[in-house]
């Protein structure tokens, strides 16, 4: 009976460790602004390259199973570009910090298509692929919408003063469509593979050692993981002290180191001479952004809806892409304009300065 009560107890304590500010939190507290700052600049840094080193081990583990780079890419790295902001909105959602966990996944979603791919459209002439655009920027917009039909219902039907929540049964249908949209993903890059011949199969790069590939796996899920668990309490500090909602640190700060893996994609696409990879990897992480990242971090505990995303967070996203779902439309030369990336810009910029100069959300 001791036994039982004294494993519960230590059950309990490593659960409020790993899920709740606790000591951790204190320890936050006790460092100036500075230290912080600093200290978020390091977690996001970990974060990062544990998100690297997590899709080199991933991949070379899935090219011994057989399966075309153009399966792998749009499967396995896909979902590994996007661990950041699910172990992030996960790790918030547990702590009690609904705004930072819903916050990263829209600020992500925002950040990835104003930000990275409408800097990319004004650098460079990116190709328009209408075929697999009209296919998976419909998944992009649909999935989307469905997240803001879904808070509008939570809205409407919250009991009298009480905020709107995310279910958990809502987190575990986002990520029955996530394994859905996987598996569609994955059958659609097969025929483009088998449409597309044989050419891959000449190339024969030399696989690491299966010990090597797993130690990457391992320990980029460990960086992963230590990053996450830092960071959350350290932006909702520096939250507190600057007197600015988590969910603004959340969709500007946090979500922008959150994307910094496709930041680098897009950076290195654009150096060799590739800018239509950008396309499908700002398409891809945006439907995972919410069923993967959002749809886990409320498969894990209820998320509650902070009444500034029904007015400023949630409208600021649909602008940005149902702006580029008609950008795309529009395009009948194959590139999309450089006036369109000034635009996508445009609108995250004025959405992130007026954030703080407005001050949105402080008031709940």
């Amino acid at each position: 009976m001791t036994t039982a009560a004294t494993t519960a107890e230590t059950n309990h304590t490593i659960w409020e460790w790993i899920g709740h500010e606790t000591l951790l939190q204190q320890l936050v507290a006790e460092q100036s602004t500075l230290t912080l700052l600093l200290v978020i600049v390091v977690c996001i840094a970990l974060l990062s390259k544990g998100a690297d080193w997590m899709i080199d081990g991933v991949v070379d583990l899935a090219r011994r199973t057989g399966l075309p780079k153009i399966v792998i890419g749009a499967t396995v790295v896909s979902l590994g570009t996007t661990l950041p902001e699910m172990f992030v909105s996960v790790m918030a959602a547990y702590m009690g910090n609904p705004g930072l966990a819903l916050g990263n996944g829209v600020g992500s979603i925002i950040a990835d298509t104003g930000l990275i791919f409408g800097l990319t459209a004004i650098l460079v002439a990116v190709p328009v692929n209408r075929y697999i655009l009209n296919r998976t920027g419909w998944v992009q917009i649909g999935a989307a919408t469905l997240l803001v039909l879904l808070s509008v219902l939570a809205l409407f039907t919250a009991p009298e003063g009480q905020e709107p929540v995310l279910e958990r049964w809502v987190g575990f249908f986002f990520l029955f469509l996530l394994a859905l949209y996987m598996y569609v993903t994955y059958l659609w890059a097969r025929r483009s593979d088998e449409a597309g011949g044989t050419e891959e199969q000449a190339e024969h790069e030399e696989l690491m050692a299966t010990w090597l590939a797993w130690a990457m796996v391992i320990g980029g899920l460990l960086l992963v993981i230590i990053g996450a668990r830092i960071l959350v309490p350290a932006a909702s500090e520096i939250a507190t002290r600057f007197g600015v909602p988590e969910d603004v640190i959340a969709a500007t700060m946090v979500a922008f180191g959150t994307s910094l893996p496709e930041l680098m994609t897009a950076i290195a696409s654009i150096r060799k001479g590739h800018p239509e990879i950008i396309v499908g990897n700002i398409v891809g992480a945006d439907v995972l952004n919410v069923l993967f990242v959002i749809g886990a971090a409320a498969a894990a505990t209820p998320l509650q809806i902070p009444q500034n995303f029904y007015s400023f967070h949630f409208p600021a996203m649909l602008i940005i892409l149902f702006s580029f779902r008609v950008f795309i439309s529009m395009n009948r030369n194959g590139v999309f304009y450089r006036w369109q990336g000034v635009w996508l810009l445009g609108v995250y910029l004025v959405y992130v300065v007026l954030q703080y100069a407005l001050n949105i959300g402080s008031a709940h």
